[in-house]
């Protein structure tokens, strides 16, 4: 009976260190819905810039683009439709959550997926602080280097129906 009782406070332990915070599972559910990236400002840049990002697309075709987020299954997807002959259209499905670590910021995350669900990209991905996060609007940061010197794109999404 002891073994029982300890292996069950064990278990405990370990689901309760493994588990996300408070804070992270309200991110995760305001996340949850459909989302257009309204915008991508960049700061520490000056002039125009053609810059890939997620190795897909010139940030400029992701302007406009629909974003999906599945919270039960931490699936989702983006579509970025044809700019008049100067971007692609994608569908791309992806994997995404909140990332914690200790004493940091909570960051956004997410992986590129095939069309069986696999990690693409040799299993890298994409993480973004998140600077701001309400029912309607979400705002995240990268930072990059840009010739040198630190810079950022900022993604600012609202909530679409």
């Amino acid at each position: 009976m002891k073994k029982i009782y300890l292996l069950f406070c064990m278990s405990a332990i370990l689901f309760a260190a493994c588990s996300t915070s408070k804070e992270a599972r309200v991110q995760r559910r305001t996340v949850d819905g459909n989302w257009q990236l309204e915008t991508v400002v960049t700061e520490g840049i000056t002039g125009k810039i053609k810059a890939q990002i997620f190795n897909e697309e010139d940030f400029n075709c992701f302007v406009g683009s629909s974003w999906s987020f599945n919270g039960n299954n931490s699936l989702g997807s983006y579509n970025i439709a044809q700019n008049s002959g100067e971007c692609v259209a994608i569908k791309r499905q992806i994997r995404w959550s909140i990332y914690e670590a200790p004493g940091q910021p909570k960051l956004f995350q997410f992986k590129r997926l095939d069309d069986k669900l696999k990690e693409i990209d040799a299993g890298a991905g994409f993480r973004f602080t998140i600077l701001q996060l309400n029912d309607n609007t979400m705002q995240l940061r990268s930072d990059i280097t840009f010739e040198g010197k630190p810079a950022s794109f900022i993604y600012n999404f609202v909530r679409t129906k």
